[in-house]
C-alpha cells in the first residue's frame, strides 16, 4: 500500500479533508499525519510523497523533509527550492521569463546577530544607503515587505519617504524588500497546483478575502493569468503554491507568489474552492504516489531540483487548454470550479 504523509500546523480544515479523500478512495494509497521523533541519517521513508504545510516555521521538519528526498520520497514542495526562494529572487525570475514584475530592490538588515561589528563584519556594505535612489526606482507610494515572510506579515504601504524610513527602522533582524504599488484595477490570487492546474479567483486584498465572482476576468486576461503562473511555478518547481496578481492596464503584474504553503482554510477559500483544492491535491498526491520515480544521482546533485517530469507527464502537464467563463451556475460548485480552472 502506497503511502502519503501531511506535515502540518495548526490548521483544521483541509489536512483532515484530504485525508478522508485520499482514504475514501481505495485507489490502493492511504494518507496519513506524518509522526517524527528524531530522524537518523540511515533511517528510511515509508512515504511514497509527503506534503509540507509548516516547515517553513518548524526548521526540524525542513531538515526530516530534505532527509526524505534522498530517500526518494516526493516531497510538495520541494525544500530544497523553498529554503532558498526569496522576494527580490522572485521578481528578478519573473522578469528574466518575461512576466511582468513590480521594481523590487533587495535592502541591507537594519540589525545583525550578535558578533557582528558593523565597522568589521560589513565592509561590503556602501554607507549610507541611498534612500532617495531607491525612491526614484520604485517611486511612491512602494510596499515595504520580508524577503522571506508571507502570510500579509510585515507587510506596510508606505506613502512617503519617512514613512519608508520608520518602518525600515522597526524591521530588525528582518531582510527587508522594497517595491513599487501597483494602483490596481483588478486584483486576482490563483491556486495553482501540479504545474498544471490554475485556479485564478478574485481577492480583496484590503478584506483579505476571496469573492467568488466567475466572469471576473476576460478570456485573454485570464489565459494570460494562467499562462504567467504556469511559467512561473514550472521554473520554481513548485507543485503546491499561491500567486497574487495586481493588474493596471490590463497587464498582470506578479507581485507576490512565494507561497508554498498557500491557504487552504475553508473559510478563506469558501466552500465552493475548498472543495475544488481538496479534490485537486488529492488527484495530484495520488498521481504522484502511483508515477514511477526516475532514481536520483546523489553525485550529479539531483535531489537539488525536488519532482522532475517524465517526457510522458511533462507533454501531458503541457497539453493547451482554454479558458471558459460560460459557468453554469445551477451545476455542484466543484463543477463550476473546475470550469473556471479549465484553462
Amino acid at each position: 500500500m502506497l503511502r502519503i504523509g501531511l506535515v502540518v500546523g495548526r490548521e483544521w480544515s483541509f489536512p483532515p479533508a484530504f485525508i478522508e479523500e485520499v482514504n475514501r478512495r481505495g485507489e490502493g494509497v492511504t494518507a496519513e499525519y506524518v509522526k517524527l521523533g528524531g530522524t537518523a541519517m540511515d533511517e528510511l521513508v515509508d512515504y511514497a510523497v509527503i506534503i509540507d504545510r509548516i516547515s517553513h516555521e518548524v526548521p526540524y521538519y525542513r531538515t526530516y523533509l530534505k532527509h526524505a528526498v534522498l530517500q526518494g520520497a516526493v516531497v510538495i514542495n520541494n525544500p530544497f527550492m523553498w529554503s532558498s526562494d526569496d522576494k527580490l529572487f522572485d521578481a528578478t525570475l519573473a522578469t528574466r521569463l518575461g512576466v511582468a514584475s513590480p521594481r523590487t530592490v533587495a535592502l541591507p538588515n537594519k540589525e545583525y546577530i550578535p558578533g557582528i561589528k558593523h565597522d568589521e563584519s560589513l565592509r561590503n556594505l556602501k554607507y549610507p544607503i541611498d534612500w532617495d535612489g531607491i525612491v526614484d526606482y520604485v517611486g511612491l507610494p512602494c510596499i515595504l515587505k520580508d524577503a522571506h515572510g508571507g502570510g500579509w506579515r510585515d507587510v506596510y504601504v508606505c506613502r512617503t519617504i519617512e514613512d519608508l524610513l520608520a518602518r525600515y527602522d522597526e524591521s530588525g533582524q528582518l531582510t527587508m524588500v522594497v517595491q513599487e504599488f501597483i494602483e490596481w484595477d483588478q486584483f486576482v490570487r490563483c491556486l495553482a497546483l501540479g504545474r498544471r492546474n490554475v485556479l485564478p479567483m478574485k481577492y480583496d486584498p484590503r478584506g483579505r478575502r476571496y469573492l467568488v465572482e466567475h466572469e471576473h476576468l476576460s478570456p485573454e486576461l485570464g489565459r494570460r493569468v494562467v499562462d504567467d503562473s504556469l511559467t512561473l511555478m514550472r521554473a520554481l518547481g513548485y507543485d503546491m503554491c499561491s500567486l497574487e496578481w495586481a493588474i493596471k492596464d490590463g497587464v498582470p503584474y506578479a507581485i507576490d507568489f512565494m507561497n508554498p504553503a498557500p491557504d487552504m482554510d475553508l473559510y478563506s477559500l469558501t466552500p465552493h474552492y475548498f472543495e475544488w483544492a481538496v479534490r485537486q491535491m488529492v488527484d495530484m498526491a495520488i498521481r504522484f504516489a502511483k508515477e514511477p520515480r526516475p532514481p536520483l544521482d546523489a553525485r550529479r546533485g539531483e535531489f537539488l531540483l525536488g519532482r522532475r517530469e517524465t517526457a510522458d507527464t511533462r507533454a501531458d502537464a503541457e497539453v493547451p487548454r482554454t479558458v471558459s467563463n460560460e459557468i453554469d451556475r445551477e451545476a455542484p460548485a466543484h463543477e463550476r470550479a473546475d470550469a473556471e480552472a479549465r484553462l
